[in-house]
């Protein structure tokens, strides 16, 4: 049997992913069943237990297949491949189609089109809605879920949404705190960020910095002192990754400052390579970023 890895192919000793027949041994093979995750956010555990590690997370309104559920869990794989297990009540049957994107960091559900009723719950940049209509209270825009709850209108955007410099979604993460795991404006890390900021550009990439560092785009020589870098390059070390802004400059959640943070690129290498050692690669994952 060719060796799958785990994090991106759904298989257990018990139970695999039907499409895996013939690469994998497992007691029984199924058919992955549609769901959509409903909560704000759900965290992707390694087992099914709450003390579990976070691999990542997923947002409001994305899809998943579902492999199994019991005590309380779903046995899913997330749209960008990776597989764990999350909480069953975070999920819902497939209905109505997403109609926008939320693209401001975070954004406020209310119970009706007033921003002085008491919040029902946040969504993070990335979350998907289906909205049904439109009301305004006092100059402000509302957009309306099919149980009357209300969103900003400015924290959204119709689909298909794509912005053209996905380095302007991350520097507009600046001061999210760091989470290990983390994949939204309330909390993220540093391959995180990457993914999240390039798929509101449409771009795609896959969710761990190892696999970002064999897979993103295509490899760049950053030249003498890195000076050919250009703005959207990532620069990875050894289970690390930040992207380029500007000439020697650099954004990405650190766990130094425990933020998304801004630094130069020259300082940063000097002061991750006193613990773990100088960068390990250079990925340009388009060539025709803003500035290019």
């Amino acid at each position: 049997m060719t060796a799958l890895d785990r994090r991106l192919h759904a298989f257990r000793d018990d139970l695999a992913d039907i499409r895996l027949s013939g690469q994998v041994e497992a007691r029984d093979y199924v058919e992955g069943q549609p769901a959509r995750i409903v909560a704000p956010v759900a965290d992707l555990l390694r087992q099914p237990t709450l003390e579990a590690g976070m691999d990542t997370q997923i947002l409001h309104g994305e899809d998943v297949r579902v492999y199994d559920q019991a005590d309380g869990f779903a046995w899913i794989q997330a749209a960008d491949g990776y597989v764990g297990y999350v909480q069953a009540d975070a999920l819902a049957p497939v209905l109505a189609e997403p109609t926008h994107v939320v693209t401001a960091p975070r954004t406020f559900v209310y119970p009706g089109a007033d921003l002085r009723f008491p919040r029902r719950r946040s969504l993070s940049i990335g979350s998907l809605v289906h909205i049904t209509g439109e009301s305004e209270t006092r100059g402000t825009g509302y957009s309306l879920l099919d149980n009357g709850e209300a969103l900003i209108t400015k924290h959204l955007q119709p689909l298909p949404y794509a912005v053209l410099d996905y380095v302007d979604v991350a520097e507009s993460l600046i001061n999210t705190p760091y989470l290990w795991g983390g994949a939204s404006g309330f909390g993220i890390d540093c391959s995180g960020i990457v993914q999240l900021s390039m798929r509101m550009a449409g771009l795609y990439a896959l969710r761990d910095t190892d696999m970002q560092a064999s897979t993103t785009g295509e490899a760049v020589q950053p030249g003498p002192d890195m000076a050919l870098l250009k703005r959207g390059d990532l620069v990875f070390w050894k289970g690390h990754v930040a992207i380029v802004t500007g000439p020697d400059e650099i954004i990405h959640a650190s766990g130094h400052t425990m933020c998304v943070t801004r630094e130069s690129l020259s300082a940063a290498v000097e002061r991750i390579g006193y613990l773990y050692g100088g960068p390990t690669g250079f990925r340009r994952p388009m060539s025709d970023v803003a500035g290019l």
